[in-house]
């Protein structure tokens, strides 16, 4: 059993997209009005009601891994491992995580803020009321602090290991709906991923480099080597073949005298009558 089987915090991974388009958005949003007589208040409280509200429900109740806040895993259909994930996602580290990206948020809105009219082009409120544009701000607050937290618990569970799951007890359907915050209908079923486990690789063994042999030097009291005796029968010869050759050379030699003294014997043959 391993976090990384449970497709729900690969899901949760769509926050690193999703929050740089969401940040446009609310640029766009702040741009389609100019600022008020108090630009500086109506920041803070737009902050405080989509931002600083959601992080104080979100430490008490933190948003659970098997919700994606439109839709969730059922309660009651939830396997183990999805039960022990969301006893895992409670630490002070990921809370103060979340409190930050919180805070975060208050200069990174007021700086949009103030730049908010480089895009009034763009914006789709245009010429609206300030009050249209900061009361929509607010939940998309919301929204880019909801995807920060389910972003960084993702990303912790996703490092646990097996060891560390199986000595947490998993928490039962009751604790799930009383100390976590689960959103959106109870429509989502998915089964665990199947990763396959790498196979070890065995050592392979050492091959020791043969010995050269050593030149011995040959000694005057060392018996000379044995010669092959396939090459001594190359080197005899047959006394046969020897005469043979030999007659046959003879026989070429005699051809020509005979052939030459033909003639003669012709002309004596005409001069007898």
């Amino acid at each position: 059993m391993t976090p990384r089987s449970e497709p729900l915090l690969w899901l949760q991974l769509i926050a690193l997209g999703a929050i740089p388009l969401e940040l446009l958005g609310l640029l766009l949003l702040l741009a389609g009005a100019d600022p008020g007589p108090l630009p500086g208040l109506e920041r803070l409280l737009a902050w405080a009601i989509g931002t600083l509200g959601p992080a104080i429900l979100l430490w008490k109740r933190p948003a659970d891994v098997g919700s994606l806040l439109l839709v969730q895993a059922p309660l009651r259909a939830r396997s183990e491992a999805q039960r022990t994930l969301s006893a895992l996602q409670s630490p002070v580290a990921l809370k103060l995580t979340m409190v930050g990206g919180a805070a975060a948020l208050l200069p990174l809105f007021w700086w949009m803020d103030q730049h908010a009219a480089l895009a009034a082009s763009l914006s789709p409120l245009a010429a609206s009321p300030r009050l249209v544009g900061l009361l929509l701000a607010c939940p998309l607050l919301a929204l880019i602090l909801w995807q920060w937290q389910q972003l960084t618990q993702a990303l912790a569970l996703l490092r646990i290991g097996p060891e560390a799951m199986a000595a947490v007890t998993p928490l039962t359907a009751s604790q799930l709906d009383s100390q976590r915050l689960n959103l959106g209908l109870p429509l989502l079923l998915l089964s665990p991923l199947e990763i396959p486990e790498p196979e070890p690789v065995r050592p392979q063994p050492e091959v020791e480099p043969e010995p050269e042999p050593e030149n011995t030097p040959i000694t005057p009291n060392q018996p000379a080597q044995e010669e092959d005796p396939s090459s001594m029968e190359a080197l005899t010869l047959d006394p046969t073949s020897i005469g043979m050759e030999a007659s046959v050379a003879d026989a070429v030699a005699i051809q020509p005298e005979e052939t030459a003294e033909e003639p003669e014997g012709a002309e004596l043959d005409q001069e007898i009558p």
